[in-house]
């Protein structure tokens, strides 16, 4: 692995950066998430037209830029650094690589280059607070997390020669603006139980939800026998897909949590600089510096593991998978190294939006400060990828950590 950055790479990261900067501050982050869409529309047009993030990750054949996961999370470390609500995440990193690694060409060639361009978002509806299982992140997604045959879920049922959707998805991120949902429904009953994706189009009923975490809007999604598209070829491996996707997802997640981490300890370090107290600047303490050093290691230690988890899913060919089962990526890498990543990248987020908090006294409390929003970044994320331990925990499960092995003496 060459840890250094391309030219291409660097410049990328510079650029969102700049744009960012200049029309993504604490006011227009506010203003942004309480308009209808919960995003500037406008931004993302700079975002989408002018810098091409959603397509960057997408072959060139399809309307993209032929880059790789890595630059894609580059770019979201810094959208994540300014917390910009935007659908990127939801459209570019959960939606894209399922519709470039399911869909048939027919598929890919009228949606692909319509998302490269940025003139269509899209969403993934899973039930219930599944997404982070329905993305093996936290546990074995080949279970009945989609339905299962039973009430509940989301149901798929085939009348007429089209298929039909039935039931309800809770915290479908940008599900409210989408003009594509990507939904995973049970299908077969108990005879021939699986799960697919399909396309909706329209229909439905849309709701947007409060969130914790307004910089990631969210609804509910109601389907009640809307006509739906089946994503690729029934008997296509949609589990084995959502987990490859995962992965990388993780990954992109992870880089974002550590550029939000990153401004979080950074304007903490500059407010301490200027507070006094006892006719000092507070962060001449000892004890304040001790705190700000922990926090910094762990950022940094969280940013070489997400470094690390982009560069190793961004080996695949364009960045996405066409086949392959989880548990072969598993054995070359030992590991899901992007739920691995975002565990770390969270925790580090965690640690510095709290010590922000802490350290910015009584004006860290109030609703006028940007610290609160870092802070509910953090917990938000780990609500919907998370947590911390389990995704630890299925990592450990997934490399046989603990495992009896016979040693040699």
């Amino acid at each position: 692995m060459d840890a250094r950055f391309t030219a291409e790479q660097d410049e990328i990261r510079r650029t969102v950066r700049e744009v960012l900067a200049k029309r993504c501050g604490p006011e227009d982050v506010r203003a942004a998430v309480r308009t209808g869409s919960g995003h500037d529309p406008a931004l993302w047009t700079t975002l989408a037209e002018h810098l091409g993030l959603p397509g960057l990750a997408l072959p060139e054949a399809h309307g993209g830029v032929g880059c790789t996961i890595t630059e894609l999370a580059l770019a979201c470390e810094e959208v994540g650094r300014f917390l910009a609500p935007s659908p990127l995440l939801s459209t570019a990193v959960l939606a894209a690589p399922l519709l470039l690694a399911l869909g048939t060409d027919a598929q890919r060639a009228e949606l692909l280059p319509r998302i490269a361009s940025g003139e269509l978002t899209a969403a993934l509806t899973v039930p219930g607070p599944a997404l982070a299982t329905a993305l093996a992140l936290v546990g074995d997604n080949r279970g009945d997390w989609a339905g299962g045959g039973r009430a509940g879920g989301m149901q798929a049922r085939r009348a007429g020669g089209t298929w039909r959707l039935y039931g309800e998805a809770d915290q479908v991120l940008d599900g409210h603006s989408a003009g594509l949902l990507l939904v995973a429904a049970h299908a077969g009953g108990f005879a021939r139980s699986r799960t697919l994706l399909f396309l909706v189009r329209e229909g439905g009923v849309r709701t947007r939800r409060t969130a914790l975490d307004a910089t990631r809007p969210c609804a509910r999604i109601q389907l009640r026998d809307v006509e739906a598209e089946l994503l690729g070829e029934d008997g296509a491996d949609v589990t084995g897909a959502l987990a490859a996707a995962g992965d990388r997802a993780a990954a992109v997640l992870a880089c974002e949590a550590v550029g939000a981490a990153d401004r979080a300890l950074e304007r903490t370090v500059e407010y301490v600089g200027q507070r006094e107290q006892f006719g000092r600047a507070i962060g001449s303490f000892q004890a304040v510096k001790h705190r700000l050093a922990d926090v910094y290691v762990a950022v940094q230690t969280a940013r070489s593991a997400a470094y690390y988890a982009a560069w190793a899913t961004g080996q695949e060919s364009g960045g996405v998978a066409r086949s392959a089962s989880l548990e072969g990526r598993w054995r070359e890498t030992g590991g899901p190294v992007g739920g691995l990543a975002l565990a770390q990248a969270l925790q580090a987020l965690q640690a510095a939006a709290s010590e922000g908090i802490q350290l910015h006294g009584g004006i860290g409390f109030t609703w006028e400060h940007e610290a609160h929003l870092y802070f509910k970044r953090a917990a938000g994320d780990e609500l919907l990828f998370g947590p911390v331990h389990r995704l630890r925990a299925h990592a450990a499960d997934a490399a046989r950590l603990f495992e009896q092995r016979e040693v040699a003496v």
